[in-house]
Protein backbone atom coordinates (compact mmCIF):
# COMPACT_ATOMS: atom_id res chain seq x y z
CA UNK A 1 0.00 0.00 0.00
CA UNK A 2 1.27 3.47 -1.01
CA UNK A 3 2.80 5.19 2.40
CA UNK A 4 0.75 8.28 1.67
CA UNK A 5 -2.51 6.42 1.12
CA UNK A 6 -1.70 4.58 4.90
CA UNK A 7 -1.02 7.46 6.01
CA UNK A 8 -4.18 9.70 4.83
CA UNK A 9 -6.54 6.84 6.30
CA UNK A 10 -5.19 7.04 9.15
CA UNK A 11 -5.63 10.45 9.48
CA UNK A 12 -2.43 11.71 9.93
CA UNK A 13 -2.92 14.22 6.76
CA UNK A 14 -5.05 16.36 8.22
CA UNK A 15 -4.19 19.77 9.25
CA UNK A 16 -3.37 19.14 12.69
CA UNK A 17 -0.24 17.00 11.51
CA UNK A 18 0.94 19.52 9.48
CA UNK A 19 3.41 21.57 11.61
CA UNK A 20 5.50 19.05 13.16
CA UNK A 21 5.72 17.36 9.99
CA UNK A 22 6.72 20.80 8.15
CA UNK A 23 9.22 21.67 10.98
CA UNK A 24 10.67 17.68 10.79
CA UNK A 25 11.04 18.49 6.92
CA UNK A 26 12.98 21.50 7.00
CA UNK A 27 15.13 20.24 9.75
CA UNK A 28 16.21 16.91 7.52
CA UNK A 29 16.29 19.41 4.43
CA UNK A 30 18.87 21.04 6.21
CA UNK A 31 20.85 18.47 7.63
CA UNK A 32 20.53 17.09 3.61
CA UNK A 33 22.19 19.74 2.36
CA UNK A 34 26.00 19.18 3.75
CA UNK A 35 25.45 15.42 3.12
CA UNK A 36 23.73 15.51 -0.31
CA UNK A 37 26.94 17.78 -1.63
CA UNK A 38 29.46 15.24 0.49
CA UNK A 39 28.06 12.40 -1.20
CA UNK A 40 27.76 13.59 -5.15
CA UNK A 41 31.38 14.72 -4.78
CA UNK A 42 32.89 11.10 -3.22
CA UNK A 43 30.59 9.65 -6.10
CA UNK A 44 32.58 11.56 -8.74
CA UNK A 45 29.75 14.00 -9.14
CA UNK A 46 29.03 17.63 -9.15
CA UNK A 47 27.48 18.46 -5.76
CA UNK A 48 24.40 20.18 -7.49
CA UNK A 49 24.08 16.64 -8.40
CA UNK A 50 23.87 15.66 -5.04
CA UNK A 51 20.95 18.27 -3.97
CA UNK A 52 19.28 17.24 -7.52
CA UNK A 53 19.12 13.86 -6.50
CA UNK A 54 18.22 14.44 -2.79
CA UNK A 55 15.06 16.58 -3.77
CA UNK A 56 13.82 14.13 -6.76
CA UNK A 57 14.19 10.55 -4.77
CA UNK A 58 13.21 12.43 -1.38
CA UNK A 59 9.86 13.53 -3.05
CA UNK A 60 8.98 10.06 -5.23
CA UNK A 61 10.10 8.10 -1.95
CA UNK A 62 7.30 10.07 0.44
CA UNK A 63 4.46 9.41 -2.17
CA UNK A 64 5.49 6.32 -3.65
CA UNK A 65 7.08 4.46 -1.03
CA UNK A 66 6.04 1.71 1.37
CA UNK A 67 6.78 3.45 4.80
CA UNK A 68 5.57 6.70 5.46
CA UNK A 69 8.94 8.02 7.19
CA UNK A 70 11.17 7.17 5.04
CA UNK A 71 13.98 10.19 3.84
CA UNK A 72 15.64 8.64 0.60
CA UNK A 73 18.69 10.69 -1.12
CA UNK A 74 22.47 9.70 -1.81
CA UNK A 75 23.76 7.79 0.69
CA UNK A 76 27.44 6.86 1.94
CA UNK A 77 26.71 3.08 1.39
CA UNK A 78 26.93 3.98 -2.17
CA UNK A 79 30.51 6.08 -2.27
CA UNK A 80 32.12 2.94 -2.83
CA UNK A 81 30.14 1.91 -5.52
CA UNK A 82 29.45 4.86 -7.89
CA UNK A 83 32.87 6.21 -7.44
CA UNK A 84 33.68 3.00 -9.15
CA UNK A 85 31.37 3.30 -11.87
CA UNK A 86 31.81 6.96 -12.42
CA UNK A 87 35.52 6.35 -13.13
CA UNK A 88 35.50 4.15 -15.63
CA UNK A 89 31.92 5.11 -17.19
CA UNK A 90 32.18 8.70 -16.57
CA UNK A 91 28.94 10.50 -15.04
CA UNK A 92 26.59 9.60 -18.24
CA UNK A 93 27.66 5.97 -17.30
CA UNK A 94 26.34 6.51 -13.95
CA UNK A 95 23.38 8.24 -15.00
CA UNK A 96 22.22 5.21 -17.16
CA UNK A 97 23.45 2.34 -14.79
CA UNK A 98 20.80 4.43 -11.85
CA UNK A 99 18.30 4.31 -14.55
CA UNK A 100 18.30 0.72 -14.76
CA UNK A 101 18.73 0.19 -11.34
CA UNK A 102 15.40 1.70 -10.69
CA UNK A 103 13.92 -0.75 -13.64
CA UNK A 104 15.46 -3.38 -11.41
CA UNK A 105 14.07 -2.15 -7.97
CA UNK A 106 10.55 -1.73 -10.24
CA UNK A 107 10.47 -5.15 -11.38
CA UNK A 108 11.82 -6.49 -7.92
CA UNK A 109 8.86 -4.67 -5.99
CA UNK A 110 6.30 -5.89 -8.91
CA UNK A 111 7.17 -9.06 -8.37
CA UNK A 112 6.86 -8.72 -4.42
CA UNK A 113 10.57 -9.88 -3.95
CA UNK A 114 10.92 -7.12 -0.84
CA UNK A 115 11.04 -10.15 1.63
CA UNK A 116 13.57 -11.74 0.37
CA UNK A 117 16.50 -9.02 1.31
CA UNK A 118 15.74 -10.11 5.08
CA UNK A 119 17.38 -13.56 4.52
CA UNK A 120 21.27 -11.51 4.05
CA UNK A 121 22.74 -12.22 7.78
CA UNK A 122 23.74 -9.85 9.69
CA UNK A 123 27.40 -10.68 10.09
CA UNK A 124 27.60 -10.02 6.09
CA UNK A 125 25.70 -6.78 6.29
CA UNK A 126 27.67 -5.47 9.43
CA UNK A 127 31.51 -6.64 7.10
CA UNK A 128 30.73 -4.97 4.12
CA UNK A 129 28.61 -1.38 5.29
CA UNK A 130 32.02 -1.53 7.90
CA UNK A 131 34.03 -2.31 4.75
CA UNK A 132 32.46 0.40 3.34
CA UNK A 133 33.04 3.18 6.06
CA UNK A 134 36.97 2.55 5.87
CA UNK A 135 36.81 2.83 2.22
CA UNK A 136 34.96 5.99 2.89
CA UNK A 137 37.20 7.51 5.35
CA UNK A 138 40.62 6.63 3.95
CA UNK A 139 39.10 8.01 0.74
CA UNK A 140 38.45 11.38 2.17
CA UNK A 141 42.27 12.00 3.80
CA UNK A 142 43.21 14.20 0.44
CA UNK A 143 40.10 16.85 0.95
CA UNK A 144 40.56 16.56 5.26
CA UNK A 145 44.17 17.17 5.08
CA UNK A 146 44.93 18.99 2.05
CA UNK A 147 46.72 16.10 0.19
CA UNK A 148 47.98 16.07 -3.39
CA UNK A 149 46.05 13.89 -6.04
CA UNK A 150 47.41 10.13 -6.07
CA UNK A 151 45.77 7.44 -8.06
CA UNK A 152 45.63 3.68 -7.10
CA UNK A 153 43.26 1.33 -8.73
CA UNK A 154 43.02 -0.89 -5.50
CA UNK A 155 42.59 -0.10 -1.98
CA UNK A 156 46.22 -1.53 -0.79
CA UNK A 157 47.75 0.90 -3.99
CA UNK A 158 45.61 4.23 -3.01
CA UNK A 159 46.11 4.01 0.79
CA UNK A 160 50.45 3.46 -0.22
CA UNK A 161 50.35 6.22 -2.48
CA UNK A 162 48.40 8.41 0.18
CA UNK A 163 50.81 7.36 3.00
CA UNK A 164 53.83 8.30 0.89
CA UNK A 165 52.62 12.06 0.09
CA UNK A 166 51.13 12.60 3.94
CA UNK A 167 53.98 14.34 4.47
CA UNK A 168 52.95 16.95 2.42
CA UNK A 169 49.66 18.01 4.08
CA UNK A 170 48.31 21.54 4.09
CA UNK A 171 48.10 22.84 7.59
CA UNK A 172 45.21 25.49 7.38
CA UNK A 173 43.47 22.80 5.60
CA UNK A 174 43.74 20.35 8.38
CA UNK A 175 42.97 22.82 11.12
CA UNK A 176 39.92 23.64 9.58
CA UNK A 177 38.82 20.19 9.07
CA UNK A 178 39.60 19.29 12.90
CA UNK A 179 37.56 22.29 13.43
CA UNK A 180 34.61 21.08 11.41
CA UNK A 181 34.28 17.75 12.74
CA UNK A 182 34.96 18.81 16.23
CA UNK A 183 31.73 21.17 15.30
CA UNK A 184 29.87 18.15 13.99
CA UNK A 185 30.51 16.05 16.85
CA UNK A 186 30.71 18.21 19.70
CA UNK A 187 27.94 21.07 18.64
CA UNK A 188 24.88 19.53 19.41
CA UNK A 189 26.13 19.16 22.75
CA UNK A 190 26.32 23.10 23.51
CA UNK A 191 23.37 25.13 24.47
CA UNK A 192 21.78 26.74 22.24
CA UNK A 193 22.22 24.36 19.50
CA UNK A 194 20.85 21.11 20.99
CA UNK A 195 18.20 21.52 17.58
CA UNK A 196 20.57 22.48 15.34
CA UNK A 197 22.22 19.91 13.12
CA UNK A 198 26.26 19.15 13.58
CA UNK A 199 26.49 19.39 10.20
CA UNK A 200 25.30 22.72 9.25
CA UNK A 201 26.75 24.19 12.16
CA UNK A 202 30.10 23.05 10.73
CA UNK A 203 29.66 23.93 7.26
CA UNK A 204 28.49 27.49 8.46
CA UNK A 205 31.15 27.87 10.98
CA UNK A 206 34.07 26.95 8.89
CA UNK A 207 32.54 28.66 5.52
CA UNK A 208 32.41 32.11 7.00
CA UNK A 209 35.77 31.58 8.36
CA UNK A 210 36.88 30.79 4.40
CA UNK A 211 35.17 33.88 3.29
CA UNK A 212 36.73 36.12 6.23
CA UNK A 213 40.72 35.11 5.59
CA UNK A 214 40.62 33.24 1.87
CA UNK A 215 43.19 30.44 3.11
CA UNK A 216 44.50 29.72 -0.53
CA UNK A 217 45.58 26.30 0.31
CA UNK A 218 42.03 25.56 0.86
CA UNK A 219 40.08 24.15 -1.45
CA UNK A 220 36.30 24.74 -1.88
CA UNK A 221 33.14 24.52 -4.20
CA UNK A 222 34.21 27.06 -6.05
CA UNK A 223 37.76 26.16 -6.81
CA UNK A 224 37.03 22.74 -7.53
CA UNK A 225 34.14 22.71 -9.29
CA UNK A 226 32.87 26.35 -10.46
CA UNK A 227 30.59 26.96 -7.83
CA UNK A 228 26.51 25.41 -7.87
CA UNK A 229 24.23 26.58 -10.62
CA UNK A 230 21.74 29.18 -10.03
CA UNK A 231 18.20 27.65 -10.41
CA UNK A 232 16.38 23.74 -10.81
CA UNK A 233 17.77 21.49 -13.31
CA UNK A 234 16.46 21.01 -16.73
CA UNK A 235 14.90 17.94 -17.82
CA UNK A 236 17.30 15.75 -19.90
CA UNK A 237 16.85 12.00 -20.92
CA UNK A 238 20.59 10.33 -21.01
CA UNK A 239 21.35 9.08 -24.31
CA UNK A 240 21.22 5.02 -23.87
CA UNK A 241 23.23 2.51 -26.29
CA UNK A 242 22.30 -0.87 -26.57
CA UNK A 243 26.17 -1.97 -25.51
CA UNK A 244 26.29 0.73 -22.93
CA UNK A 245 23.03 -1.26 -21.10
CA UNK A 246 24.98 -4.75 -21.83
CA UNK A 247 28.24 -3.31 -20.75
CA UNK A 248 25.86 -1.71 -17.53
CA UNK A 249 24.05 -4.36 -16.60
CA UNK A 250 26.56 -5.56 -13.79
CA UNK A 251 26.86 -2.22 -11.58
CA UNK A 252 23.39 -1.97 -12.18
CA UNK A 253 22.23 -4.69 -10.51
CA UNK A 254 25.02 -3.65 -7.92
CA UNK A 255 23.15 -0.66 -7.40
CA UNK A 256 19.91 -2.28 -7.07
CA UNK A 257 21.25 -4.76 -4.68
CA UNK A 258 22.81 -2.18 -2.50
CA UNK A 259 19.73 0.28 -2.70
CA UNK A 260 17.22 -2.56 -1.59
CA UNK A 261 19.18 -3.42 1.17
CA UNK A 262 20.10 -0.24 2.33
CA UNK A 263 16.48 1.33 1.92
CA UNK A 264 14.16 -1.64 3.54
CA UNK A 265 16.81 -1.77 6.15
CA UNK A 266 16.09 2.20 6.87
CA UNK A 267 12.05 1.41 6.82
CA UNK A 268 13.23 -1.38 9.45
CA UNK A 269 14.90 1.37 11.77
CA UNK A 270 11.84 3.76 10.89
CA UNK A 271 9.33 1.03 12.32
CA UNK A 272 11.25 0.67 15.28
CA UNK A 273 11.56 4.11 16.62
CA UNK A 274 7.90 5.30 15.37
CA UNK A 275 6.20 1.77 16.29
CA UNK A 276 5.24 1.42 12.14
CA UNK A 277 4.52 -1.45 9.35
CA UNK A 278 6.27 -0.51 5.96
CA UNK A 279 5.54 -2.47 3.06
CA UNK A 280 8.62 -3.99 1.54
CA UNK A 281 7.71 -4.16 -1.53
CA UNK A 282 6.04 -0.77 -2.11
CA UNK A 283 9.12 0.40 -0.98
CA UNK A 284 10.87 -0.79 -3.72
CA UNK A 285 8.20 0.12 -6.10
CA UNK A 286 9.14 3.87 -4.94
CA UNK A 287 12.44 3.55 -4.92
CA UNK A 288 12.63 2.34 -8.31
CA UNK A 289 10.89 5.06 -9.64
CA UNK A 290 13.02 7.40 -7.48
CA UNK A 291 16.24 6.33 -9.37
CA UNK A 292 14.35 6.06 -12.75
CA UNK A 293 13.25 9.53 -12.99
CA UNK A 294 16.46 11.43 -10.82
CA UNK A 295 18.58 10.88 -14.07
CA UNK A 296 16.38 12.71 -15.97
CA UNK A 297 16.89 15.68 -13.71
CA UNK A 298 20.47 15.68 -13.14
CA UNK A 299 20.81 12.84 -10.01
CA UNK A 300 22.07 9.64 -10.03
CA UNK A 301 21.61 6.59 -7.34
CA UNK A 302 19.55 7.41 -4.46
CA UNK A 303 17.66 5.11 -1.51
CA UNK A 304 16.66 5.18 2.04
CA UNK A 305 18.84 7.24 3.95
CA UNK A 306 19.00 5.78 7.49
CA UNK A 307 20.56 8.97 9.29
CA UNK A 308 17.93 11.26 7.70
CA UNK A 309 14.94 9.04 8.64
CA UNK A 310 15.67 8.70 11.87
CA UNK A 311 16.04 12.71 12.12
CA UNK A 312 12.85 13.16 10.72
CA UNK A 313 11.10 10.86 13.65
CA UNK A 314 13.59 12.19 16.07
CA UNK A 315 11.92 15.73 14.96
CA UNK A 316 8.33 14.67 15.04
CA UNK A 317 7.91 13.48 11.52
CA UNK A 318 5.00 11.10 11.05
CA UNK A 319 3.71 11.55 7.73
CA UNK A 320 5.02 11.48 4.02
CA UNK A 321 4.21 15.30 4.54
CA UNK A 322 8.23 15.81 6.17
CA UNK A 323 9.69 13.78 3.37
CA UNK A 324 7.79 16.09 1.05
CA UNK A 325 8.61 19.65 2.69
CA UNK A 326 12.87 17.59 3.08
CA UNK A 327 12.40 18.10 -0.83
CA UNK A 328 11.08 21.78 -0.79
CA UNK A 329 13.52 22.82 1.74
CA UNK A 330 16.71 21.87 -0.52
CA UNK A 331 14.82 23.54 -3.36
CA UNK A 332 14.71 26.66 -1.77
CA UNK A 333 18.64 26.76 -0.55
CA UNK A 334 19.26 26.00 -4.38
CA UNK A 335 17.22 28.87 -5.15
CA UNK A 336 18.66 31.45 -2.81
CA UNK A 337 21.81 30.50 -1.33
CA UNK A 338 23.12 28.78 -4.24
CA UNK A 339 25.91 31.60 -4.99
CA UNK A 340 27.27 31.53 -1.15
CA UNK A 341 28.28 27.63 -1.96
CA UNK A 342 31.07 28.49 -4.06
CA UNK A 343 32.87 29.39 -0.61
CA UNK A 344 32.59 25.89 0.86
CA UNK A 345 35.27 23.84 2.02
CA UNK A 346 35.82 20.73 0.67
CA UNK A 347 37.56 19.94 3.87
CA UNK A 348 34.66 20.56 6.00
CA UNK A 349 32.34 17.76 3.14
CA UNK A 350 35.44 15.60 4.09
CA UNK A 351 34.70 16.16 8.27
CA UNK A 352 31.49 15.05 7.37
CA UNK A 353 32.07 12.04 5.28
CA UNK A 354 34.36 11.04 8.37
CA UNK A 355 31.30 11.12 10.91
CA UNK A 356 29.59 9.60 8.28
CA UNK A 357 32.15 6.63 7.72
CA UNK A 358 32.40 6.34 11.80
CA UNK A 359 28.43 5.74 12.14
CA UNK A 360 28.51 2.96 8.83
CA UNK A 361 31.13 0.89 10.35
CA UNK A 362 29.42 0.38 13.70
CA UNK A 363 32.62 -0.09 15.18
CA UNK A 364 31.31 -1.39 18.59
CA UNK A 365 28.97 -3.20 17.18
CA UNK A 366 31.77 -5.05 14.70
CA UNK A 367 33.92 -5.54 17.88
CA UNK A 368 31.35 -7.01 20.14
CA UNK A 369 29.94 -9.59 17.36
CA UNK A 370 33.75 -10.42 16.92
CA UNK A 371 34.34 -11.56 20.48
CA UNK A 372 30.98 -13.21 20.76
CA UNK A 373 29.57 -14.08 17.95
CA UNK A 374 30.38 -17.91 17.13
CA UNK A 375 33.10 -18.46 15.33
CA UNK A 376 31.52 -19.40 11.62
CA UNK A 377 29.37 -16.35 12.17
CA UNK A 378 32.89 -14.06 12.83
CA UNK A 379 35.02 -15.68 9.85
CA UNK A 380 31.88 -14.76 7.51
CA UNK A 381 32.24 -11.48 8.92
CA UNK A 382 35.62 -10.54 8.61
CA UNK A 383 35.83 -12.12 5.04
CA UNK A 384 33.24 -9.75 4.38
CA UNK A 385 34.72 -7.36 5.47
CA UNK A 386 37.92 -8.05 3.97
CA UNK A 387 37.49 -8.39 0.22
CA UNK A 388 34.89 -5.01 0.42
CA UNK A 389 38.16 -3.69 1.70
CA UNK A 390 41.24 -4.83 -0.51
CA UNK A 391 38.71 -7.03 -3.48
CA UNK A 392 34.93 -5.28 -4.50
CA UNK A 393 31.29 -4.64 -2.50
CA UNK A 394 29.85 -7.31 -5.07
CA UNK A 395 32.32 -9.84 -4.64
CA UNK A 396 32.21 -9.74 -0.80
CA UNK A 397 28.65 -9.61 -0.72
CA UNK A 398 28.15 -12.32 -2.74
CA UNK A 399 30.94 -15.17 -1.21
CA UNK A 400 29.52 -13.68 2.25
CA UNK A 401 26.19 -14.77 1.50
CA UNK A 402 27.63 -17.85 -0.57
CA UNK A 403 29.34 -18.51 3.08
CA UNK A 404 26.77 -17.75 4.96
CA UNK A 405 24.26 -20.15 3.16
CA UNK A 406 26.55 -23.44 3.45
CA UNK A 407 27.22 -22.47 7.08
CA UNK A 408 23.32 -22.35 7.40
CA UNK A 409 22.85 -25.59 5.69
CA UNK A 410 25.46 -27.42 7.74
CA UNK A 411 23.90 -26.50 10.56
CA UNK A 412 20.62 -27.59 9.46
CA UNK A 413 21.70 -30.97 8.14
CA UNK A 414 23.27 -31.18 11.51
CA UNK A 415 20.23 -31.21 13.33
CA UNK A 416 18.35 -33.65 11.10
CA UNK A 417 18.61 -36.30 13.46
CA UNK A 418 17.31 -39.79 12.29
CA UNK A 419 17.33 -42.62 15.09
CA UNK A 420 15.98 -46.07 15.97
CA UNK A 421 13.50 -45.55 18.55
CA UNK A 422 13.68 -47.61 21.58
CA UNK A 423 10.49 -49.23 23.18
CA UNK A 424 11.26 -47.43 26.10
CA UNK A 425 11.09 -44.27 24.35
CA UNK A 426 7.35 -45.50 22.72
CA UNK A 427 6.28 -46.24 25.79
CA UNK A 428 7.06 -42.74 27.25
CA UNK A 429 5.29 -41.06 24.48
CA UNK A 430 2.26 -43.87 24.32
CA UNK A 431 2.00 -44.65 27.93
CA UNK A 432 -1.60 -42.27 28.03
CA UNK A 433 -2.86 -45.50 25.55
CA UNK A 434 -1.84 -48.20 27.21
CA UNK A 435 1.85 -48.83 24.84
CA UNK A 436 3.24 -52.62 26.01
CA UNK A 437 5.88 -53.29 23.82
CA UNK A 438 6.56 -53.56 19.68
CA UNK A 439 5.80 -56.75 17.77
CA UNK A 440 8.11 -58.92 17.21
CA UNK A 441 10.38 -58.13 14.14
CA UNK A 442 9.76 -54.61 13.80
CA UNK A 443 12.19 -51.59 14.06
CA UNK A 444 10.88 -47.61 13.68
CA UNK A 445 12.96 -45.01 12.94
CA UNK A 446 11.91 -41.70 13.13
CA UNK A 447 13.12 -38.36 11.07
CA UNK A 448 13.31 -35.08 13.17
CA UNK A 449 13.92 -32.40 10.87
CA UNK A 450 13.76 -31.29 7.03
CA UNK A 451 14.57 -34.23 5.19
CA UNK A 452 16.68 -32.37 2.55
CA UNK A 453 19.72 -32.84 0.31
CA UNK A 454 22.10 -31.92 3.14
CA UNK A 455 20.29 -34.55 5.34
CA UNK A 456 20.48 -37.41 3.61
CA UNK A 457 23.85 -38.89 4.66
CA UNK A 458 22.76 -39.06 7.86
CA UNK A 459 19.40 -40.89 6.85
CA UNK A 460 21.47 -43.57 5.20
CA UNK A 461 24.26 -44.19 8.27
CA UNK A 462 21.30 -44.37 10.36
CA UNK A 463 19.51 -47.01 7.97
CA UNK A 464 22.92 -49.22 7.38
CA UNK A 465 23.28 -49.01 11.16
CA UNK A 466 20.80 -52.04 11.42
CA UNK A 467 22.63 -55.10 11.96
CA UNK A 468 19.87 -57.49 10.99
CA UNK A 469 16.88 -56.97 8.57
CA UNK A 470 13.56 -56.77 10.68
CA UNK A 471 10.42 -58.28 9.07
CA UNK A 472 8.83 -54.59 8.93
CA UNK A 473 10.36 -51.23 8.96
CA UNK A 474 8.25 -48.50 10.16
CA UNK A 475 9.50 -45.07 9.09
CA UNK A 476 7.80 -42.38 11.44
CA UNK A 477 7.37 -38.66 9.17
CA UNK A 478 5.64 -36.92 11.67
CA UNK A 479 8.69 -34.38 12.58
CA UNK A 480 9.56 -33.66 8.99
CA UNK A 481 8.19 -30.43 8.03
CA UNK A 482 8.69 -30.60 4.04
CA UNK A 483 11.09 -32.85 2.10
CA UNK A 484 12.55 -32.51 -1.73
CA UNK A 485 13.65 -34.47 -4.44
CA UNK A 486 16.80 -35.40 -3.11
CA UNK A 487 15.51 -36.75 -0.13
CA UNK A 488 12.39 -38.22 -2.17
CA UNK A 489 14.93 -39.68 -4.20
CA UNK A 490 17.11 -41.53 -1.69
CA UNK A 491 14.14 -42.72 0.20
CA UNK A 492 13.12 -44.79 -2.85
CA UNK A 493 16.33 -46.28 -2.96
CA UNK A 494 16.24 -46.97 0.65
CA UNK A 495 12.95 -48.72 0.72
CA UNK A 496 13.31 -50.80 -2.76
CA UNK A 497 16.87 -51.95 -1.50
CA UNK A 498 14.84 -52.81 1.96
CA UNK A 499 12.27 -54.37 0.00
CA UNK A 500 15.04 -56.72 -2.03
CA UNK A 501 16.45 -57.71 1.22
CA UNK A 502 12.56 -58.46 2.09
CA UNK A 503 11.83 -56.14 4.60
CA UNK A 504 8.47 -55.03 4.48
CA UNK A 505 8.68 -50.65 4.58
CA UNK A 506 5.95 -48.84 6.15
CA UNK A 507 5.43 -44.72 6.29
CA UNK A 508 3.33 -42.99 8.91
CA UNK A 509 2.98 -39.08 10.19
CA UNK A 510 3.52 -37.51 7.21
CA UNK A 511 2.14 -33.96 6.80
CA UNK A 512 -0.44 -33.17 3.54
CA UNK A 513 2.57 -31.62 2.04
CA UNK A 514 4.95 -34.33 2.72
CA UNK A 515 2.22 -36.49 1.76
CA UNK A 516 1.33 -34.83 -1.43
CA UNK A 517 5.04 -35.65 -2.60
CA UNK A 518 5.21 -38.85 -1.74
CA UNK A 519 2.15 -39.83 -3.91
CA UNK A 520 3.62 -37.93 -6.91
CA UNK A 521 6.76 -39.36 -7.08
CA UNK A 522 5.60 -42.59 -6.76
CA UNK A 523 6.96 -43.80 -2.80
CA UNK A 524 2.95 -44.68 -2.19
CA UNK A 525 2.75 -46.81 -4.37
CA UNK A 526 6.22 -48.68 -4.39
CA UNK A 527 5.24 -49.47 -0.76
CA UNK A 528 1.28 -49.92 -1.19
CA UNK A 529 -1.06 -48.12 -0.22
CA UNK A 530 -2.00 -50.40 3.21
CA UNK A 531 1.68 -49.75 4.13
CA UNK A 532 1.08 -46.03 4.90
CA UNK A 533 -0.98 -44.84 7.84
CA UNK A 534 -1.33 -41.21 8.64
CA UNK A 535 -0.27 -42.16 12.36
CA UNK A 536 1.87 -44.68 13.99
CA UNK A 537 -0.69 -45.47 15.90
CA UNK A 538 -2.47 -46.27 12.95
CA UNK A 539 0.75 -48.83 11.66
CA UNK A 540 1.03 -50.51 15.20
CA UNK A 541 -2.50 -51.57 15.14
CA UNK A 542 -2.45 -52.58 11.30
CA UNK A 543 0.80 -54.81 12.26
CA UNK A 544 -0.88 -56.28 15.81
CA UNK A 545 -4.06 -57.16 13.83
CA UNK A 546 -1.88 -59.08 11.00
CA UNK A 547 -0.04 -60.74 13.75
CA UNK A 548 -3.84 -61.58 15.50
CA UNK A 549 -4.68 -62.90 12.13
CA UNK A 550 -1.67 -64.99 11.59
CA UNK A 551 -1.70 -66.10 14.99
CA UNK A 552 -5.30 -67.41 14.62
CA UNK A 553 -4.59 -69.21 10.84
CA UNK A 554 -1.63 -71.44 12.81
CA UNK A 555 -3.66 -72.15 15.72
CA UNK A 556 -6.59 -73.77 12.92
CA UNK A 557 -4.12 -75.03 11.24
CA UNK A 558 -2.13 -77.06 14.75
CA UNK A 559 -6.09 -77.86 15.20
CA UNK A 560 -6.81 -79.54 12.13
CA UNK A 561 -3.51 -81.67 12.13
CA UNK A 562 -4.27 -82.79 15.88
CA UNK A 563 -7.93 -84.04 15.15
CA UNK A 564 -7.96 -87.75 13.49
CA UNK A 565 -11.26 -87.03 11.29
CA UNK A 566 -9.77 -83.70 9.73
CA UNK A 567 -6.80 -85.34 8.73
CA UNK A 568 -9.37 -88.21 7.34
CA UNK A 569 -11.31 -85.80 5.49
CA UNK A 570 -7.94 -83.96 4.40
CA UNK A 571 -5.82 -87.41 2.67
CA UNK A 572 -9.46 -88.38 1.29
CA UNK A 573 -9.52 -85.19 -0.24
CA UNK A 574 -6.19 -85.16 -1.64
CA UNK A 575 -6.76 -88.64 -2.79
CA UNK A 576 -9.75 -87.71 -5.08
CA UNK A 577 -8.17 -85.05 -6.62
CA UNK A 578 -5.10 -86.86 -7.65
CA UNK A 579 -7.57 -89.51 -8.97
CA UNK A 580 -9.37 -86.70 -10.70
CA UNK A 581 -6.01 -85.58 -12.57
CA UNK A 582 -5.06 -88.85 -13.42
CA UNK A 583 -8.27 -90.20 -15.34
CA UNK A 584 -8.16 -86.56 -17.34
CA UNK A 585 -4.72 -87.44 -18.31
CA UNK A 586 -6.06 -90.83 -19.80
CA UNK A 587 -8.49 -88.95 -21.95
CA UNK A 588 -6.62 -86.96 -22.98
CA UNK A 589 -4.17 -89.29 -24.47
Amino acid sequence: MLAILEAKKAGLLNRNHWLSNIVAGVIVGVVALPLAMAFAIASGAKPEQGLYTAIVAGLFVSIFGGTRLQIAGPTGAFIVVLSGITAKYGIEGLQIASLMAGVILLLLGLAKMGGIIKFIPDPVIVGFTAGIGVIIWVGQWKYFFGLPEVVGEHFHTKLYNLLQVFPQFDLATTLLAVLAISLVIYSPKLPGLKRVPGPLVALVVTTLIQITFQFEGIKTIGTAFGGIPHGLPEFAAPSITWGEVIELIGPAFTIAMLGAIESLLSAVVADGMAGTRHDSNQELVGQGLANIIAPFFGGFAATGAIARTATNIRNGGTSPIAGIVHSITLIVILLLLAPLAVHIPLATLAAILFVVAWNMSEAKHFVKMVRRAPRADVAILLVTFTLTVFADLVVAVNIGVILATLHFLRRMATSVEVRQSTEQELTQEFSHKGFINLPPGVLVFAVEGPFFFGAVENFERALAGTHTDPQHLIIRLKWVPFIDITGLQTLEEVIRDLQKRGVNVMLSGANSRVRDKLIKVGIINLIGETNHFSSFDEALDFLKTRRNESAEEQHSQKVAESDPVQQFLNTSRKYFLSSSEQRSKKDCD
